[in-house]
Order: structure tokens, then sequence, then C-alpha cells
């Protein structure tokens, strides 16, 4: 399986379409990148692809528009996510959109716990 690398311009569009909001923060994920509130993602970067964590009928509306589909390794996409149609680079505020309605979605789920730290033996 072949993981498909973003380009710096990949990562640049990703950073621009997140919210400058101190509650959210940028983390690099393998290669890629991941946006977080409270723990837990709610765009991500795979290759060129940018997916976005929606709650059910945002999904479906965003899964109806076409170039959108599954975000991740194509054996083994992410659940809950779906990724932005491709076209959407030219039109960056319609995606900003939709990581906007991710954001917000994620935002009102629990905060995750921070794992403790394991002890080095």
């Amino acid at each position: 399986m072949e993981i498909p690398k973003p380009s710096e311009e990949d990562k640049q569009f990703f950073r621009s379409l997140v919210p400058d909001d101190p509650a959210v923060e940028i983390k690099p994920m393998f290669g890629h990148l991941g946006a977080f509130v409270g723990g837990n993602m709610f765009a991500g970067l795979f290759g060129p692809a940018v997916g976005v964590r929606l709650d059910d009928a945002a999904r479906e509306e965003l899964a109806a528009i076409d170039g959108s589909g599954p975000f991740g390794p194509e054996q083994r996409p992410m659940g809950g996510y779906t990724s932005l149609p491709a076209a959407w680079r030219a039109t960056p505020d319609l995606a900003a959109y939709w990581v906007d309605k991710a954001l917000s979605h994620v935002s009102s789920l629990p905060k995750k716990a921070k794992k403790p730290k394991r002890a080095r033996t």
C-alpha cells in the first residue's frame, strides 16, 4: 500500500483552511496534518486530500457533492470523515466553510482526556 505524501503546498492550503482560534491545534500525524479541538480531530490532511468530521446530516450533505468521498487510505478510510472535493482548492472559502462546520460539530463533543505518560523502564 502506497501512502500519498502531502506537498508543502498541500500543507499550506490545509493550514489556510483551519480557523485561527486558540482552542485549535494543528499537529503532525505520520507525515500528514490534523487539526484538533479539545483533543478531538475535526479536520485532517492525507496526501493532498482534506477530510472533515461532521454530524450525520452534514456528512450526508457533503457526500452528495461531486468530488467528495472517503478520507484516508483507500483500503481503510477513516470512519466519520469525508474528503472535500479537490476542485475546491480553487474556491478556498467553500472548503473553509466545511472545515468551520467540522470545528463547530467536534467542539460540541466531550473533550478527550489526556493519557497519562508511561513510565520508562
